[in-house]
């Protein structure tokens, strides 16, 4: 798989993970949710994501 699309998936997955958990365990997971939309919003200025980071380190190939 393409590092972009992985990249996608795992926000994705992140952000509908945080939400569920903040509806049925607490509202404080709603941190994450804003983590993760915070760092999408800087790697549309900066170019650099921590998460491509770490996928490419487990040997995804861009």
């Amino acid at each position: 798989m393409i590092l972009e699309r992985s990249l996608r998936g795992v926000a994705g997955f992140f952000i509908l993970s945080s939400l569920i958990l903040a509806y049925f365990v607490t509202r404080k997971w709603l941190l994450f949710t804003g983590f993760v939309g915070l760092s999408l919003f800087q790697s549309a200025f900066t170019n650099w994501c921590p998460m491509m980071w770490v996928l490419k380190k487990c040997g995804m190939k861009s």
